[in-house]
């Protein structure tokens, strides 16, 4: 971060000389986040097959595409992050890595230090999704829960930096997750044919997709990519831990604490984003909004896009499209708009607090006949 005044730093490219020899990725380019590679870090990338997710059109609304991030490495859009952050810490150096998370983010630093070689340290809260603590233990990761909140994490990672050796790479403390994130803005132009959509949903806890995406339309600006005006950015968050509306709702320029965060949707979960001040300033300047949904309209979208779509969507992603039915009912946009909905991980990561939410148990296991080998051969007994 900035030493004087402990702020973000961005990632700067020399746009204009790039604008003379970097051209938009050819059909054939690499399918996946690295086909950018002329407007990210040159670094040998750490990759587990990241991006370029597919953009699947909706069945019941003409307008409207899901962008499905289900499909990165670990299931989750955090993979573009890892992926860039980890890239550049091998690069760096680095030997030991440590994030905070509510979920996803420890999935995919677990997975990609694992593929460098690098050693990571994850705190999350306890009642995280049971994927999200499997995967870390499983990767290799040294991992600890936490009575709280991803706020509580973040502060132990603070506290531990100095005197463990680590490197906090948490949401907005260090450049690089950015710029992995912002990769995300720059396929679903490309997927749309070079154009912008009229509106952008992007469930929001710690926010850095939406900053990524609005640094991408900025670049693809100025290298001459993409005209035209930007699309509106739709900031979502669960009523249960909603900072980003709160503060939009009082026009205020950043968020404060929210206090007694609890929603099913884990990802959302962020009582006081980093990049607060960030994210309104980009929902302000695109004419877009914050919405804020309860628990159990989260739940019905999830549902209905589960039977009447084929998709079971992370609650986060559920969130989108519970907002997205909001903002046609309200006017706020017509079906005739083209609208790309972020699902920003796979609805799988969640059984446990999808099951929990739908007050579904598992079925009481059956007595199958018991076999036993008689003579070499197998037979009931």
């Amino acid at each position: 971060m900035c030493p004087a005044c402990a702020g973000s730093l961005y990632v700067r490219y020399d746009l204009d000389t790039l604008k003379q020899t970097a051209t938009r990725p050819a059909c054939s380019a690499e399918p996946s986040m690295w086909r950018y590679a002329n407007v990210l870090p040159d670094a040998a990338p750490v990759t587990l097959g990241e991006g370029w997710t597919p953009m699947l059109p909706s069945r019941r609304y003409s307008g409207l595409y899901i962008k499905e991030e289900a499909d990165n490495p670990t299931g989750s859009f955090k993979a573009r992050g890892m992926s860039m952050a980890v890239t550049m810490a091998r690069h760096y150096g680095l030997k030991k890595l440590a994030a905070p998370s509510a979920g996803n983010a420890a999935s995919a630093l677990a997975a990609y230090a694992a593929a460098a070689g690098i050693e990571a340290h994850i705190f999350m809260p306890r009642d995280v999704p049971m994927a999200n603590y499997l995967e870390g233990v499983a990767y290799g990761a040294h991992v600890t829960l936490v009575d709280g909140l991803i706020s509580d994490c973040g502060r132990m990672v603070a506290e531990g930096a100095q005197r463990e050796g680590w490197f906090d790479i948490s949401t907005l403390k260090e450049p690089f997750r950015v710029e992995g994130k912002k990769t995300m803005g720059y396929e679903l132009v490309e997927q749309l044919g070079w154009t912008y959509p009229d509106a952008v949903f992007y469930p929001t806890g710690g926010g850095v997709g939406l900053i990524g995406m609005w640094k991408a339309f900025e670049e693809m600006e100025q290298l001459g990519w993409v005209t035209g005006r930007r699309p509106k950015m739709i900031a979502v968050q669960a009523s249960g831990c909603a900072p980003i509306a709160r503060a939009w709702k009082e026009g205020a320029s950043v968020s404060t604490m929210f206090e007694n965060a609890a929603t099913f949707a884990a990802g959302l979960r962020v009582p006081k984003p980093y990049g607060d001040s960030i994210i309104l300033d980009i929902v302000r300047q695109s004419g877009g909004t914050v919405v804020d949904l309860p628990d159990e309209t989260i739940l019905a979208s999830l549902l209905d896009w589960a039977h009447n779509e084929g998709l079971l969507l992370c609650p986060e992603g559920a969130c989108a499209t519970a907002a997205y039915d909001h903002l046609l009912a309200t006017g706020f946009l017509t079906p005739k708009d083209r609208v790309v909905l972020f699902n920003t991980g796979s609805g799988l990561k969640y059984i446990d607090a999808i099951a929990e939410a739908m007050h579904v148990a598992r079925p009481g296991a059956k007595n199958y006949p018991q076999r036993t080998p008689v003579g070499g051969i197998i037979t009931p007994q």
